[in-house]
C-alpha cells in the first residue's frame, strides 16, 4: 500500500533533515555572555607579580553561605573553572615556600574558620575533580563581616614584603596573607641582569651596589659589584657608593679615603647633586659647605651660586642667600631663570 505524508509533516521532516550536519562537519560554537563573568586582579610585591583569575557569580537574592555554597565541602572559590592564583616569583603561604607558577585556588567554608587550598592542578572544572594529593599548601583563614558585594570579587592590598588577598562576596570577607622575600628576589634578579649587556657599562654595576647598600643586603658581593663599576669608569658616584659599603662593613678609614678621592674626580654636576642630597636629608650646614666649594671651583657658573643661595635660604640666612642669588642673577642669561631669581630676590628683601 502506498504511504501518504501530509504536507505539513513532510516540511518538518525536511527541515529536520537539513538541520542534521554530515558526520564530517563541525558545528561552530557561538560565544555568548557568561552568567558569571571572568575577572582578574593583580598586584606587584617588589618584583613579584601576584594574579588571581576567577569568575564572578552574583548573590541574586540567594542565601550564599551554607546554602548555595555548602559548608565543609571543597569549593572552587568562584564559578565555572577553578579559581587560579599565579606567582611570577617564589612566595610564602602558610609558612611554606611556593615556587613561581600557576595554581588552583580552592576553599573549604565553615561557619567559623575556613581553609584556603593551593593546588598544583590549575585547570579543573570547579572543584569536582579536586584531589587532596595535589595540595601544595593549606592555610587557615578567618572570615569577617564586610561591605556588601553583589558579585564575588578579590582584592589584593600590598604591604612591604607581603600582601593580603581577600575574597569578598555578600557581606563576608575571607583574607589570607601572601609573603615574599623581596630582597632575595631582587638580589637574584640583579645577579642575572649583570650577566647581560649591562655588565659592559659602569652604571648597572653601580646601581646594583647602591641598591644593596640602601637595603643593607648582600654587602660583600655588592663591594665586588662596586669594584667592577670603578674598574670600568672611576668616578664620583661609584666611589661614594663603595665608601658607603665599606663603612657598613666597619672600614671607616677606607671609606674616608674613597670620599676624598671622589671629590678629586667630581664634576660640577656631581657636587651640585650631592649638595641637594644633603639638603634633602636636612643637613643644611653640610650642604652649604658643598655648595660653597662648588662655587669656588666653578666661579663662572651661575648655577653654583643659585644652589648656594637656595641652601642659605633653607637655613634662614637671608643676607647670605641674597648675596648668592644676586651673583647668580648677574651671570645668568636665560630669561626664564632671570625671572625666577628675580622673584626669589623680591621675597628675600
Amino acid at each position: 500500500m502506498r504511504s501518504f505524508v501530509r504536507p505539513a509533516a513532510a516540511l518538518l521532516v525536511a527541515c529536520a533533515t537539513l538541520a542534521i550536519p554530515s558526520l564530517s562537519a563541525q558545528v561552530p560554537a557561538l560565544v555568548l555572555p557568561k552568567a558569571s563573568p571572568r575577572a582578574s586582579v593583580s598586584q606587584t610585591l617588589g618584583m613579584t607579580d601576584v594574579t588571581i583569575t576567577y569568575d564572578r557569580p552574583a548573590v541574586a537574592g540567594r542565601e550564599i553561605w551554607g546554602k548555595l555554597v555548602p559548608y565543609d565541602s571543597v569549593w572552587r572559590a568562584g564559578a565555572n573553572e577553578n579559581t587560579v592564583i599565579t606567582f611570577s616569583s617564589p612566595v610564602q603561604l602558610g609558612g611554606r615556600e611556593i615556587a613561581a607558577g600557576r595554581y588552583g585556588l580552592h576553599m573549604i567554608p565553615t561557619p567559623r574558620n575556613w581553609t584556603v587550598i593551593v593546588s598544583r592542578q590549575a585547570n579543573a572544572w570547579g572543584s569536582f575533580s579536586y584531589n587532596p594529593a595535589e595540595d601544595v599548601v593549606r592555610l587557615a583563614a578567618v572570615p569577617m563581616p564586610g561591605e556588601f558585594w553583589e558579585r564575588l570579587g578579590y582584592t589584593i592590598e600590598p604591604g612591604t614584603d607581603s600582601a593580603v588577598a581577600t575574597l569578598r562576596w555578600g557581606k563576608l570577607t575571607v583574607p589570607f596573607t601572601i609573603s615574599v622575600n623581596s630582597r632575595q628576589i631582587v638580589t637574584d634578579s640583579l645577579r642575572q641582569q649583570l650577566r647581560g649587556l649591562g655588565r659592559f657599562f659602569w652604571q648597572p654595576w653601580n646601581q646594583a651596589a647602591a641598591w644593596s647598600a640602601v637595603n643593607d643586603v648582600n654587602l660583600e658581593e655588592a663591594i665586588a659589584w662596586a669594584d667592577n663599576s670603578i674598574a670600568l669608569n672611576e668616578n664620583f658616584t661609584n666611589l661614594r657608593v663603595k665608601a658607603v659599603l665599606l663603612e657598613k662593613r666597619g672600614d671607616a678609614s677606607g671609606a674616608g679615603q674613597l670620599r676624598r678621592r671622589s671629590f678629586e674626580l667630581a664634576t660640577e654636576a656631581d657636587v651640585n647633586n650631592y649638595g641637594y642630597l644633603l639638603l634633602g636629608q636636612g643637613k643644611m650646614d653640610s650642604a652649604i659647605v658643598v655648595f660653597r666649594k662648588n662655587s669656588k671651583d666653578y666661579p663662572k657658573s651661575w648655577n653654583t651660586y643659585d644652589s648656594l643661595g637656595e641652601a642659605y635660604a633653607a637655613k634662614g640666612e637671608k643676607k647670605q642667600a641674597l648675596e648668592a642669588y644676586s651673583k647668580a642673577r648677574a651671570m645668568v642669561r636665560d630669561g626664564d631663570q632671570r625671572k625666577r631669581i628675580d622673584g626669589i630676590l623680591a621675597e628675600l628683601r
